[in-house]
């Protein structure tokens, strides 16, 4: 999510330079502005797919399915 539209504020922070090295050739960012930008979409997305997969897991749960041990692994 890049600057588009949004809402956009300077923010001054002291940054550990070797993490933010990392995270720059990790995210394949030209700037260290846009490395934390694409850091933070990062970690955004990732805590959405985390929402919809606890989410999954739980209707699944509480769905009264059963599960059968087909090849009787689970007993060992």
């Amino acid at each position: 999510m890049a600057a588009t539209g949004n809402s956009v504020a300077l923010k001054q922070f002291l940054l550990d330079t070797e993490k933010l090295r990392l995270a720059q050739t990790l995210v394949h960012a030209a700037t260290e502005a846009e490395t934390i930008d694409r850091a933070l979409d990062l970690m955004i997305s990732e805590e959405q797919k985390n929402r919809l997969a606890m989410e999954a897991n739980w209707e699944f749960l509480t769905s009264g399915a059963t599960i059968e041990d087909v090849y009787g692994k689970l007993d060992k």
